[in-house]
């Protein structure tokens, strides 16, 4: 296909280029997920709880009140964006971020329940941050770039996207757990002849600090984002919901769910997304005790991390690559042979070797992060982009939240099978045979839910009219 001129400056614009990176939107929403997703504190995620004084329960109930809350405003926040315009649900996301870090920079030590309510109160906005930015980022770049380049080059975003994410990934795990380790501070100060001693009290919020700087990027770029108008619409005032309701975002969700169901193509690429999706992201989840049983020493786990990053800054063009010269169809074999490969692999347990099947499934999870987002927005309509990206939004929490608890109640059945828990503590074999028990149900697992997407696929596409493009 013939390549698209960009109208720099938009319709009205007189220059032209020929790459979409021209388009501030473009850049600006790169800009965003970086600034957004480069979260300085995830390297020292659960032991940043809990050095602050929290407990193990608490931080679990903490994480499921980040899901519920992600669950529960996708859907609604996707309809607000495509009702009221996706630019100021992404305003609201950049300053709901940068209120959720200064919760935790500023959070006062020594007083256990407040200090549960702040973290809270954190969570909460935290879910509905990334439920509002959720799908509206995605939705009013690729609408800039239908609007002044071509839609075919949403490849050659997605693939800088991923790239560049992958990058700032890097260079976040190392900085995150360097600047939170008080002995690497100390040994820092001392070389840049500064006369400070850091203590863990200390330090602990540096990554908190750090992150908080990026939330004032992510909440910069969307201040200079502008609103795509939808293709329906000629609002002369530049905005993309020309005084839409609420009543209206509602009338919106209920429309999308109408049009999912109604269009095979949409369901099926929603579904097989949430199968591999949410059983993959359960094993990254479960990486370090994986990776401990496999021989690693923890001091390289994050080294590990910042390689399994590595992965984006190529594997995104591989990706680009599929989805220009293979059929949707053929992309669903490959994705589920290098997961089925990743799933069995992790189940052997091979001592370092073992690394290799968890790069398989981070190969799929990146996989279908792109084919998904490829193929959804290629059928589906810009007057309903954000609300569908929403569902699909929701899909994979929801996937991900249900097999957490059924992997939680495979644990209690292998437990109380295998004797009492502080038995099982005081055996040689203990936790880590039960861990090895409940790998192995993953294989199975993703089979029979792949059986079920092929069979729901033929029937649903078997028509062979599945496969539209919109515009």
């Amino acid at each position: 296909m013939g390549r698209t001129p960009v109208r720099v400056g938009g319709p009205q614009g007189g220059g032209i280029a020929a790459s979409p990176f021209a388009i501030a939107n473009i850049r600006l929403f790169i800009a965003f997920r970086i600034f957004f997703n480069a979260r300085f504190y995830y390297p020292v995620f659960t032991i940043l709880f809990l050095d602050f004084g929290l407990s193990l329960e608490q931080f679990a109930l903490l994480n499921v009140v980040w899901a519920l809350t992600i669950v529960l405003l996708e859907v609604p926040s996707g309809a607000l964006a495509d009702a009221i315009g996706r630019r100021k649900l992404l305003v609201g996301s950049g300053v709901l971020m940068v209120v959720e870090m200064s919760i935790l920079c500023f959070a006062p030590l020594g007083n256990p329940n407040l200090l549960f309510i702040l973290f809270m109160a954190n969570r909460v906005l935290s879910g509905t941050a990334e439920a509002a930015a959720s799908g509206a980022d995605e939705a009013i770049a690729y609408d800039s770039l239908k609007r002044e380049g071509n839609p075919n080059d949403w490849g050659r975003v997605l693939e800088f996207q991923m790239r560049a994410q992958s990058l700032a990934y890097i260079g976040v795990m190392i900085i995150g757990a360097a600047v939170y380790d008080p002995l690497v501070v100390r040994k820092m100060a001392a070389w840049l002849g500064l006369p400070f001693q850091f203590s863990q009290q200390m330090t602990l919020r540096f990554p908190l600090y750090l992150t908080l700087i990026m939330a004032f990027g992510a909440l910069f770029a969307v201040l200079r984002i502008k609103e795509a108008p939808l293709e329906s619409e000629t609002c002369t005032d530049g905005q993309a919901a020309c005084g839409k309701s609420v009543y209206q975002a509602i009338q919106l969700t209920l429309g999308a769910g109408r049009w999912l169901l109604k269009t095979p193509f949409a369901l099926v690429i929603i579904l097989a997304g949430l199968l591999f999706d949410h059983i993959v992201r359960m094993i990254v989840t479960l990486n370090s005790q994986y990776y401990r049983l496999i021989e690693i020493p923890e001091a390289l786990f994050g080294l590990i991390a910042s390689g399994m990053a590595v992965l984006g800054l190529f594997l995104p063009r591989i990706a680009r690559w599929l989805v220009e010269k293979r059929t949707p169809a053929a992309n669903l074999a490959i994705l589920s042979f290098v997961t089925l490969a990743g799933l069995a692999g992790v189940t052997f347990f091979w001592p370092v070797w073992g690394l290799l099947p968890m790069v398989l499934l981070r190969t799929a999870m990146l996989f279908t992060a792109f084919f998904v987002s490829h193929y959804l927005n290629r059928v589906t309509s810009s007057e309903q982009r954000a609300t569908v990206l929403s569902f699909k939004g929701l899909a994979f929490n929801l996937g991900y939240g249900l097999i957490g608890l059924m992997y939680a109640t495979l644990l209690a059945v292998l437990r109380s099978g295998n004797g009492t828990e502080a038995a099982l503590l005081s055996s040689d074999g203990g936790e880590a045979a039960i861990f090895r028990d409940a790998m192995r149900f993953f294989p199975p697992y993703f089979l029979m839910g792949l059986l079920l997407l092929y069979g729901f696929a033929w029937w649903q596409l078997r028509r062979g009219d599945g496969y539209r493009e919109v515009g």
